[in-house]
């Protein structure tokens, strides 16, 4: 790797990303992460678009026809709340649904920068993991759940609470992203999740820098269909540089 990329910053890894997503050896396996979100997302906004269009449609009658103009003022703010509530909820589902597929382009990203292959990779031995890198997503999620409603609770204490919880969630939320998307390249090579976390804490900068900027990204609708492909691609470059040396850590549980 170049100097350049090792002085490189959290956003910059996420450009880096995007940028590998168009290597050609690579398309074929950033297709089904990307289909998985488009299905996940584009099926439950149209649900969700029909039902807000009823309850609209259902307003509309019980109110007077002179407070009928608050409909187009209501339906882009519904629509937009809905994108940006949305693309949290569903990276979760879409993540755990594509983790296999996560973990693949990891490898295939992971050759391609470093010229050696993850040990055990392949078709085959993507289908025998399949059960541990989803038990690998629960563990994540069972990390994500009671420190989420901890951060949610602050929303419930007047001024102090309400004036921070939205910080708190956000740097939450950015540290959670970069342990998301990490993970893959880490867990390809079986290092614990403990060890993983806390080798993501000596680089805290650099790591939440990357996570910063793709929940940004997954905050902003159509733009969040692309974000789980090039984050797994940022990620593992990121891997690359700055923890490559660990891929003979201990392994996963």
């Amino acid at each position: 790797m170049s100097a350049s990329y090792h002085s490189a910053s959290g956003p910059q890894y996420l450009m880096k990303g995007l940028s590998l997503i168009n290597e050609r050896d690579l398309r074929p396996f950033v297709i089904i992460p990307l289909l998985v979100n488009l299905l996940l997302f584009g099926g439950a906004f149209y649900y969700l678009f029909v039902q807000l269009e009823a309850v609209f449609t259902w307003l509309a009658e019980q109110t007077p026809d002179y407070l009928h103009w608050l409909g187009y003022l209501l339906w882009p703010l519904a629509l937009v709340t809905i994108a940006m509530g949305f693309s949290f909820v569903f990276t979760g589902f879409a993540n755990m649904l594509a983790a296999p597929f996560n973990g693949l382009l990891a490898e295939r990203v992971e050759l391609k920068l470093t010229g050696n292959p993850v040990p055990d990779s392949g078709w085959l031995d993507l289908i025998k993991d399949t059960p541990r890198m989803l038990g690998r997503e629960w563990r994540k999620m069972a990390y994500y759940l009671p420190r989420a409603l901890g951060c949610l609770l602050l929303f419930l204490v007047p001024v102090v609470g309400q004036t921070l919880a939205p910080l708190i969630w956000f740097a939450f939320s950015a540290w959670m992203m970069a342990i998301q998307y990490c993970d893959y390249p880490f867990d390809n090579h079986k290092i614990d999740f403990s060890l993983m976390q806390r080798e993501l804490g000596t680089r805290r900068r650099l790591t939440w820098g990357f996570g910063a900027s793709v929940t940004l990204c997954s905050s902003l609708p159509f733009i969040n269909l692309l974000v789980m492909p090039v984050a797994v691609c940022g990620a593992t470059a990121l891997w690359v540089d700055h923890f490559y040396q660990l891929r003979t850590g201990p392994v996963s549980r």
